[in-house]
């Protein structure tokens, strides 16, 4: 039996292999959905990474929302990020990302903005899918139909409004290797450089739209890949590796280690707390414990929420603006709140110099100031009909454990847990194990072994 499903309907949006999976018209009919779902007629912001589905879909997307009445900007090949800050700036009712960040070539997805040019909520995105569901599209007469613009300045409104927070000619002083995956930073970055005179060297930049230089997975195997063995020989201060849309990122000291993702919101955490108004760090059940002790020490707290990015939006709503100190994944997607909360690697990239900067040290010697922890991770794919046996097995085995259920199940000792949970964008089943200090090999393959034994 093939486990593998070739599109995934959530409330994350579509995404899937185009082709076998993701088509013309689901595209079509998604679009129709956002057009519809929208408060009010407008502006809808788009853009697209460089995958060769992406021009099949842009016009899709582009149909359907003119279809329903709005005006679109095309803002060509750029990041989600740059989408976002484009729908402020144009006042636009809503934005539409078409790209799959860290998925391979072979798959694309629909990504939804609001007015506020964060993700939908958890609700709106069921309003969203219940429109899709049913149909209930709402298409205007020939002389309602909106107007296709384009938009060329998009990418240096963004770079200003990094410029504004970051001190980008202090921070030109550091020489930094990049690694771009042939996506959307190395255009971002190559402007950067021209504007502000920063000294990115970036490798992997050419756009792809079929066969990525490698996977696009913001992790420690892949800065370990082609990264890090490069940070000494050209000399480098830091070095990051994008996903394809420049919204995660990953780390390499200037020794040539590879460091695990984890990192990144850890390093944003500690000095936000440190230097901002805001006490709160918003992250998933998958994320660092670390963030626990980062949170102690300097008088903060740590909500924690089920994996996805509208419990994350759904929680930053809970709270005002000035008391979040920052929000984020152990993936290497990160939101500030200089930036109204978008999840930007670029920007978690140009926080982690300003540290070194303000600390005047290096990436290597500001890890070594945190204690160890020791993060594994898996997937392993499953079928559906699987998952709810799983689960209540997962709970009997490991009862002596403090349980969370509100996401698969997160299972905590004193230095040590789990958390095992189904992908929201791919048909796999993660398994995600930490422990301070030596990794937890034991029951990390344990609980690998376990979960393989219902795959079958």
């Amino acid at each position: 039996m093939a486990l593998t499903n070739p599109l995934r309907i959530s409330a994350v949006g579509v995404r899937g292999i185009v082709g076998p999976g993701l088509r013309a018209c689901h595209v079509l009919d998604f679009g129709a959905a956002f057009g519809t779902f929208l408060d009010k007629r407008g502006k809808v912001v788009i853009g697209r990474d460089p995958r060769a589905s992406g021009v099949m879909i842009r016009e899709g997307v582009v149909a359907s929302l003119l279809a329903s009445g709005h005006d679109v900007v095309d803002l060509g090949i750029v990041s989600s990020p740059v989408i976002q800050h484009s729908i402020r700036r144009l006042g636009a009712v809503g934005g539409v990302s078409i790209g799959a960040s860290h998925n391979s070539a072979e798959w694309n997805a629909l990504k939804f903005f609001g007015a506020n040019a964060t993700y939908l909520s958890s609700g709106e995105a069921g309003e969203l899918l219940d429109i899709y569901h049913l149909r209930k599209f709402e298409f205007k007469d020939w002389t309602e139909i909106g107007r296709l613009e384009s938009d060329s300045t998009a990418i240096d409104h963004y770079l200003d409004e990094l410029a504004s927070v970051f001190d980008l000619g202090r921070l030109a002083r550091f020489r930094v290797l990049i690694d771009s995956t042939n996506g959307t930073s190395s255009l971002l970055l190559h402007r950067m450089n021209e504007r502000f005179g920063t000294n990115f060297i970036i490798i992997n930049q050419k756009l792809e739209g079929r066969a990525f230089v490698h996977e696009p997975a913001t992790n420690k195997a892949m800065v370990a890949l082609q990264l890090a063995p490069l940070m000494r020989h050209v000399n480098a201060d830091a070095g990051f590796l994008f996903d394809i849309d420049s919204d995660r990122v990953a780390l390499a000291t200037e020794t040539g280690e590879a460091v695990s993702e984890e990192m990144v919101l850890p390093l944003l955490a500690d000095h936000a707390l440190a230097t901002g108004t805001g006490k709160l760090i918003i992250t998933n059940l998958s994320t660092t414990a670390l963030l626990e002790e980062i949170a102690a020490k300097r008088g903060g707290l740590v909500v924690r929420v089920p994996v996805g990015r509208q419990a994350a939006i759904d929680a930053l709503s809970s709270y005002r603006p000035e008391e979040v100190a920052v929000a984020g994944e152990g993936t290497g997607a990160v939101m500030m709140p200089q930036f109204r909360f978008v999840y930007d690697g670029i920007a978690s990239m140009l926080g982690i110099l300003t540290i070194l900067d303000t600390r005047a040290t290096t990436l290597s010697r500001l890890l070594a100031s945190y204690p160890a922890y020791s993060i594994l991770k898996g997937e392993i794919p499953l079928a559906t009909r699987r998952v709810p046996t799983l689960f209540l097995d997962l709970e009997r085995k490991y009862s002596d454990a403090v349980q969370n259920r509100h996401d698969g199940l997160r299972a905590d000792w004193p230095g040590k847990w789990f958390h095992v949970r189904v992908s929201q964008t791919e048909p796999i089943v993660r398994i995600i194990c930490e422990q301070k200090g030596e990794p937890p090999r034991a029951l990390f393959e344990e609980l690998m072994d376990f979960v393989r034994s219902y795959s079958a």
